[in-house]
This record gives structure tokens, sequence and C-alpha cells, in this order.
């Protein structure tokens, strides 16, 4: 791929995996359903983007309480990032606790209505988050530049887990998943590799050493995120859908988030 293919990737990631008004063309949208790598590579942006919540209250002359962060940052994440995501949280959800055999259970991932393990899912996620949120707001007053890069690793894991599922994984029908799953194939792994292996790095510059545990622990962590989503999609659904690939979006960044929390405290 050439430069240009690479800049319409890009593009189209950051039209797909964001709000961002950057546009949306057919050129943007083959490139990058051709260009798995795409999604860690905008990570890195979307992450720096995603944090401003946590760096606002670090630098204010008033002490913002980590409470307030908890809820400003899942809403300004969802006001970057868009919704469409959490839709596939609930649909999982929904699937996950159905009875019946695969095909059941993509019924229930089509259907529009929202049901209690649909419910469920998206509060545990979105209570998580905010708890994740929590947490690093606290890190922040210890480590502005540890907390930011922890936010911005778990971005990048995150689209690392997704684009991960799109390489390795099959559809069970037509619709996105197909679209992306159909168009890449385990060869694409290396490139999200050798574009999400950077991110362990982020922190050595300024932090030394220590900075490159937590951060590997953050990816470790969406490799098992993805792990675990493509086994039970292939024994549950079939095949990777797109509310699957949503739902491994949202999961492994808020697994990536505590993990990197956790980790922190050790270093």
């Amino acid at each position: 791929m050439g430069v240009t293919g690479a800049v319409a990737a890009l593009r189209g990631a950051v039209g797909f995996l964001s709000r961002l008004p950057v546009g949306h063309t057919e050129d943007g949208w083959e490139a990058f359903r051709r260009t798995p790598a795409a999604m860690p590579a905008v990570g890195y942006a979307l992450g720096a983007l995603i944090a401003l919540p946590v760096v606002g209250a670090a630098l204010s002359p008033v002490r913002v309480p980590a409470a307030t962060v908890a809820v400003a940052f899942p809403a300004w994440l969802y006001l970057v990032t868009g919704i469409t995501h959490l839709d596939g949280v609930a649909d999982a959800g929904d699937a996950a606790v159905v009875h019946g055999d695969a095909d059941r259970r993509r019924e229930v991932l089509k259907d529009s209505a929202l049901g209690v393990g649909g419910t469920v899912a998206l509060a545990l996620v979105v209570v998580a988050l905010a708890a994740g949120a929590t947490a690093v707001a606290e890190l922040a007053r210890f480590s502005l530049v540890g907390a930011v890069l922890l936010v911005v690793v778990a971005e990048v894991g995150a689209k690392a887990a997704t684009a991960t599922l799109v390489c390795v994984g099959d559809a069970p029908h037509e619709g996105l998943g197909s679209a992306l799953t159909g168009a890449s194939g385990p060869g694409a792994l290396g490139w999200v590799a050798l574009v999400t292996a950077p991110a362990a790095l982020l922190g050595w510059p300024t932090l030394g050493p220590d900075a490159v545990a937590p951060s590997l622990a953050v990816l470790a962590a969406a490799v098992v995120v993805a792990a675990l989503a493509f086994a039970w999609a292939r024994a549950r659904l079939g095949g990777v859908s797109g509310d699957v690939l949503g739902a491994t979006n949202e999961l492994a960044r808020v697994v990536g988030l505590h993990v990197g929390v956790i980790a922190w405290t050790l270093s």
C-alpha cells in the first residue's frame, strides 16, 4: 500500500471509529476495511484526545474530585467516539443470556430491542469505565504523564484487540462483520502487531523503564480480551459479527484501564 492508500485508510479509520468530522468517502472505507492495522494506528491520537478530561482535572487550579472525572471521562469519550460500539455491547449481552442455538443468538443480535442481558452488560461497562476513570484521575495526581500514557495505551490496545478479531475471524452472516473480516486474513496480524508494539515504549523517554511494565500489562490484557471474545463468538454465534467487534473494543478498553492502574501501583 502506498502513501495515498495509507492516508486513506487512516482517514477511513478515524471516520469509522470516531465522530470527528473527517468526512466519509467510499475510497476511505475500502482502504480502511482492507487495513486492520489502521485501527491501532489511529488509537494513539484518539487516546490522547480521550485523555483530555484527566489532563484538565490534573492541571485545574482547584482540586477536581475524582468522581467528577468519572462522569466527565465517559461523557467525553462517547462524544468523541460515538456510541456505536456500545450497541455491540448491548446486543452481545442479550445474545449471551438467551437460551437456544447459534441461530437463535444471531436473531437476538439483530433485534433492536434492548433486553435484560444487554441492559446489564451496558451498565457494567459504563460503570467499570467510570471506575477506571476515577482510578486514572487518582494516578494523575502523582504522575500526569503516566495517567495519560495509560489512557492512550488502553485505547491502542482496544483497537488492536478489535483488529485482531478482524484478521482471524469469519463472520457468521452478511453485514459489517463480514465487510471487515472478509477483506483481511491472519497475514495482516503482523502489521497490527507492528503498529501496536510502540505503545509499550511510549513512556520510556519521560518515565524510564518503569513505564514499560504497565504498558505491556495493558496490551496483554487486550490480547486476552480478544482471545476470549473470539472463542465465545465462535462457540456461541458461529463467528465474529460486527456486534462482537464493537463489544471487544469496549471491553478491552475498560479492562486495559483497570489492569494498567493496578500495574502502575505495583511498579
